[in-house]
């Protein structure tokens, strides 16, 4: 059996022609889609971009796998201590390991273990691809080495590649020959007059005035990147930024593609497209960034076509990433772990069968320090550390009625913030008692100083806010920071 597995950074569902965006910005992966199962309501349980996959690899959520950050303790896992045996049963039970235990020849290319000192993430691979730039490489790098390993592995028959683009990930570089095919394409102007008002004025990393974190510095090495946001109609040129890394990169995904079928193997081969998290495009006043536990940074689109899985079908439950490896150990007839916390699905991709939970609980404890959870209609997200972007302590969206996150409901239905806060305390309860260290990562963050990218940063930043005209979102982080 062979097994490509697509793993595309900062991929957000919703800007994916095949899950309806107005765009067509993944024309290749939306054959993908007609060929296989769809989920739309598929979300990482940690973000971003550590704390997903060391998740989605272990199969643990981050309060139990210990990474939940980019920095500090909590961006290592935690020892398994004294029950460690003569190898690591987190490492023998991890994703990757599967396909050695189904008997596949296991590669990877990708530099994520590099950009995060994850070296974990290359376990039971029997050899990676590092193309060494840290993850700021375009797909134009990390291409060659997929064509060259699928040329010297075609008579392989059973193999798991692992591939990595970082295109969408900001800071946005697909490739200045690839152009801008979406230069007179329109786009969902969601935000109006009075909305970039608000977002004008507002503070925090990654807002319209600050879209290099802190500050409005630009790299002319990279131009599709902006530094700030002066007009509504620069709003446009940072969607066709991260739009631009997409298509860019489904243009990749089907080179690949195409080498599969002139090697006359693709349509036995097994295709799984999937990200570790998305990325706000204005949502609560945030563009280019994913710093919150919200719906555009933790819904992520996972798409699969594998034999006897239904065709063109579409799930709308709720499911997380780490239910993933006890889905693909169903699919290849292997036994669970029990440090798993992911569920199955592999009944909806054989059958149709609806295996969506109830609620699920996401974290974000990177950029903000937040819990939020995701039900029937709801996100509810309760803020402890705000990231300095002033947050109310707590939100709640109908994400039916209103996509984008434009409207606080926590003050009008505090019955519902009862019932969000109620299933994030019930799950936590839950996750400490089957806790190796009984410590919840996130009082170790805020122990720390708080979420890695906010270190240090605040006097700056302070100053930053007087001078460009925000003297009272100042004055307001100053008394809710008073202490630091």
């Amino acid at each position: 059996m062979r097994i490509l597995f697509i793993d595309i950074d900062t991929l957000r569902a919703d800007h994916m022609s095949c899950y309806g965006y107005r765009r067509q910005t993944t024309p290749r992966m939306d054959e993908i889609a007609k060929e296989g199962v769809s989920f739309t309501n598929y979300y990482c349980s940690d973000a971003p971009c550590l704390p997903s996959r060391s998740a989605l690899v272990s199969g643990e959520f981050g309060i139990h796998n210990g990474v939940t950050g980019h920095g500090g303790t909590a961006a290592d896992r935690i020892r398994t201590g004294c029950s460690r045996d003569f190898t690591d049963s987190i490492d023998e039970n991890n994703f990757h390991n599967l396909f050695r235990k189904k008997g596949m020849y296991t590669a990877s290319i990708s530099t994520f273990a590099e950009r995060h000192s994850a070296w974990w993430f290359n376990g039971k691979f029997n050899e990676t691809y590092n193309v060494g730039d840290g993850g700021l490489e375009s797909g134009e790098k990390v291409y060659p080495y997929i064509e060259d390993w699928l040329e010297r592995n075609k008579n392989r028959e059973d193999w798991f590649l692992h591939v990595h683009f970082w295109d969408p990930h900001t800071p946005y570089r697909a490739p200045a020959a690839f152009g801008n095919p979406f230069e007179n394409a329109p786009f969902d102007d969601w935000i109006d007059d009075a909305e970039f008002d608000k977002h004008v004025k507002k503070s925090g990393p990654h807002s319209a005035n600050e879209l290099y974190m802190f500050d409005d510095r630009e790299t002319p090495q990279l131009p599709r990147t902006q530094g700030k946001i002066k007009t509504r109609t620069d709003i446009k040129k940072v969607i066709d930024g991260y739009d631009c890394g997409i298509a860019y990169t489904d243009y990749l995904v089907g080179k690949i593609f195409d080498v599969l079928k002139k090697q006359g193997i693709y349509d036995e081969t097994a295709v799984i497209i999937t990200s570790d998290h998305g990325e706000n495009m204005g949502e609560l006043g945030i563009y280019s960034e994913h710093g919150t536990a919200d719906q555009p940074t933790c819904n992520i689109p996972l798409i699969v076509k594998w034999d006897g899985c239904k065709k063109g079908h579409t799930d709308t439950g709720l499911h997380y990433n780490i239910d993933l490896v006890p889905t693909v150990a169903d699919l290849l007839d292997l036994p669970h772990a029990p440090n798993w916390d992911g569920q199955s699905f592999a009944p909806s991709l054989l059958k149709g069968e609806d295996c969506g939970r109830k609620y699920l609980v996401l974290s974000q404890m990177a950029h903000v320090v937040q819990r939020s959870c995701r039900w029937e209609d709801y996100l509810y997200i309760k803020t402890v550390h705000d990231g300095y972007h002033l947050f109310d302590d707590e939100m709640l969206f109908n994400l039916t009625e209103d996509p984008h996150e434009k409207h606080n409901l926590a003050k009008e239905r505090p019955d519902l913030c009862a019932y969000g806060a109620r299933y994030i305390f019930n799950w936590q309860i839950e996750m400490m008692r089957t806790s190796k260290d009984r410590i919840d990562p996130m009082w170790t963050v805020l122990a720390e100083n708080g979420p890695y990218h906010t270190w240090g940063e605040l006097p700056a930043y302070l100053t930053r806010l007087e001078q460009t005209g925000r003297t009272e979102a100042a004055q307001k982080l100053r008394e809710r920071y008073k202490s630091r």
